[in-house]
């Protein structure tokens, strides 16, 4: 399934034209050297190059060549977010796609159309990998910030059949709806993105986590159920707040956190 997006993006984007000069980019941040190879073939790109150019602002790059770097390096990037590098972050490194950066929403058509399949492959396998909620989220907001919409990547996560998919949805869910009690700051770097939308989308998935949590005896299953009526009827969260950084205090039992207030 992997090879297939892979081919499918290569082929694609191999018909990006070069530059017309070489990369104007900051001189500060990036040397000479970096600069001539981002120019040159993507395929001689390093992967540390390749996440440093999506990390940098906008404005570190001539503004008429940043969005034809990205359509170049877009095969080396999408190998880099299959790595799951474990110092990534999707949601900031795939922010230069938006429409004040790259411009992805105006990229040819059929390169869009390859871009996101391999994006919805990869929100597949982030989903069913076992990984973290807090991963599986990052790639979520790093994809709607970069397609300026949220919708179609939680359709697309609900849509996912299979155990593994049940399990990835109910660690997501269990995430984003007690983050959402607890009014934590649910996207980092996509400024515009609406919380709301996620609020709305979770009483849609409570009844299959709620089959997870019955079938499985899951304690995330049946927190998440909770979270997700304590949303709907606008009530507060049951529990206290982890601490002010967002984790268990150290030395304490992390079920005496979890205390219910009612």
């Amino acid at each position: 399934m992997k090879q297939g997006w892979l081919d499918e993006v290569d082929r694609v984007f191999a018909a990006v034209p070069p530059l017309d000069r070489e990369v104007g980019g900051c001189t500060r941040c990036h040397t000479e050297e970096d600069l001539r190879l981002l120019g040159g073939d993507p395929a001689a790109v390093p992967d540390e190059l390749v996440a440093s150019f999506m990390r940098k602002t906008v404005d570190h790059w001539d503004e008429d060549q940043y969005p034809l770097l990205w359509r170049r390096l877009m095969p080396r990037v999408l190998r880099y977010l299959a790595s799951d590098a474990p110092g990534g972050d999707p949601a900031g490194e795939l922010r230069g796609l938006a429409s004040y950066g790259a411009g992805f929403a105006g990229w040819p058509a059929h390169e869009r159309a390859a871009a996101e399949r391999a994006f919805a492959a990869l929100l597949a396998a982030a989903l069913t990998d076992g990984r973290p909620a807090e991963r599986v989220a990052e790639l979520v907001e790093g994809l709607a910030h970069a397609t300026e919409d949220l919708r179609p990547w939680l359709d697309r996560l609900a849509g996912l059949p299979g155990h593994e998919a049940d399990a990835g949805l109910v660690r997501l869910a269990c995430h984003w709806s007690t983050a959402l009690l607890w009014e934590e700051e649910l996207f980092t770097w996509w400024y515009d993105g609406d919380p709301q939308v996620l609020a709305d989308w979770l009483p849609a998935q409570r009844g299959r986590i709620a089959s997870f949590a019955a079938a499985h005896r899951c304690k995330s299953a049946a927190d998440a159920v909770v979270a997700i009526d304590r949303l709907q009827a606008g009530e507060p969260s049951p529990w206290f707040y982890p601490g002010a950084t967002g984790y268990p205090m150290r030395g304490l039992d992390p079920r005496l956190l979890r205390v219910v207030t009612r």
